[in-house]
């Protein structure tokens, strides 16, 4: 069902989008912690270490592809906000080509280096065989995993967000089921959570095409099929900055990660937890950032420039102020948190003490990242996707990763420096974000910007 975004209340248009957008990342959220979940209650430490590394790797991939086929979001968008039916399918059409060709490359070349990948990922030696074997199942898989997150991209191009949410609901309940039939009937290893992804994801891609079909949302001709420069650029264009960044991005929490491990095991226990919970509460921003993506490109699209900054702002303000809930609830909420987390043990409560200092300080990057995240997402409506590559990696090059090494070694007692070194990336970002609008405002010949900030 196609959206016009373009039209009626721009906070309604906001809080209905996300929603369903705030739960399908839920979902997915879970959705990559179930594999861990059944594969412990079935398996040793070598199949969970297995899974949790090939976890990582997928992702990884995962966040890369998302990134790239923003370019479709944005572009769909545009067509659907300008009336342009023809538009919105040689998109979907240039897309289908693309994706493919990428996904029959991907697939042959990381079947390759598999043995590579599970080297530069540090794999115990127990797990490398396990390790492989997931890799390589869903590798072979990739199609399916591309497919779907291809089909969510135009969707919610098209404004609609709540059938993406249904796919990976659907896709959830078939991987828990496949897993416990795998892993738990079957006594299957990690090639069964890595077959239950798979077969999940196929589910889905085959539900979306069904509804697609059924309901003939999208009107494709064979000429569409035919890459066409402008549309093939466009995509490439917005999408490939935006892959590249969430790629850096994925390094850089592996480079922190890494750093964590070297202070020892109860540091590097108090890290993981805290990523796990950071993941969550950085669900609200993360579905702003295509929130805002999607509703500003419609806008843009029906030519109501207006109504597009405003999306911007009001995007900003709703994640800012989940941010500030967030930051100050876990300045007295941390330790129970921390504490579900750990069993009990010798060093359980150094780990939480170390957790607790962790996360009072980097929560605060829940704040920043909903005014950058937003930010980066109307600047990707524009076209404009290099200036949050620009951004981010200057974040990451910058501040994040040597601020999380300096703190490591001048603040060897305490976690609470090197937490603050993701909000200040968010700081950093944040301001970039403030000049690149004022700039771009200025250059279009716009006013409007004087005290929105």
């Amino acid at each position: 069902m196609t959206v016009n975004l373009s039209r009626g209340s721009v906070i309604k248009n906001i809080v209905f989008f996300s929603l369903p957008f705030l739960l399908s990342y839920f979902l997915q959220t879970l959705y990559g912690m179930a594999d861990l979940f059944i594969a412990g209650q079935f398996n040793g430490s070598d199949i969970i270490s297995a899974v949790s590394i090939g976890s990582q790797v997928m992702h990884m991939l995962t966040v890369v592809i998302v990134g790239l086929a923003m370019g479709t979001t944005v572009l769909v968008g545009r067509g659907v906000g300008a009336g342009d039916s023809r538009a919105v399918s040689k998109t979907v059409g240039n897309t289908v080509v693309i994706f493919s060709i990428l996904a029959l490359i991907l697939s042959s070349v990381l079947l390759i280096f598999v043995p590579s990948i599970v080297s530069v990922m540090s794999t115990p030696l127990e797990a490398v065989l396990q390790t492989e074997t997931y890799l390589r199942i869903c590798f072979a898989g990739l199609p399916f995993i591309i497919s779907y997150n291809v089909i969510a991209s135009v969707f919610r191009g098209m404004g609609d967000s709540k059938s993406p949410l249904i796919f990976v609901a659907v896709a959830c309940a078939v991987n828990v089921i496949l897993d416990y039939v795998f892993m738990g009937c079957l006594k299957m290893k990690s090639e069964g959570a890595a077959l239950a992804t798979v077969f999940a994801q196929a589910v889905s891609v085959v539900s979306s095409l069904v509804v697609i079909v059924r309901k003939k949302l999208i009107k494709i001709s064979k000429s569409d099929f035919r890459l066409e420069r402008k549309t093939f650029s466009g995509i490439l264009k917005i999408g490939g900055p935006i892959a590249c960044q969430d790629c850096f991005i994925q390094i850089s929490f592996l480079i922190i990660t890494r750093i964590a491990n070297s202070r020892g095991l109860s540091v590097a226990t108090a890290v993981g937890i805290v990523e796990k919970i950071i993941t969550f509460l950085f669900l609200v921003p993360s579905s702003m950032l295509s929130t805002v993506s999607a509703i500003a490109s419609q806008n843009i699209g029906a030519k109501q420039p207006d109504r597009a900054r405003k999306t911007l702002f009001c995007g900003a303000a709703i994640s800012v102020a989940f941010g500030l809930v967030f930051a100050l609830l876990f300045q007295f909420v941390s330790e129970p948190f921390i504490s579900l987390f750990i069993r009990d043990g010798s060093d359980r409560a150094e780990v939480i003490r170390l957790g607790v200092q962790y996360i009072r300080s980097y929560v605060f990057d829940c704040v920043f990242a909903g005014i950058h995240f937003s930010c980066c997402g109307y600047f990707c409506a524009l076209g404009k996707s290099m200036l949050p590559f620009i951004n981010n990696v200057s974040s990451i090059i910058l501040v994040r990763i040597p601020g999380a090494y300096l703190a490591s070694k001048y603040f060897p007692e305490t976690l609470f420096p090197m937490g603050l070194a993701a909000p200040l990336g968010s700081l950093f970002s944040s301001i970039l974000c403030v000049i690149f609008f004022v700039v771009l405002e200025k250059k279009n010949g716009e006013k409007h910007v004087q005290g929105v900030f």
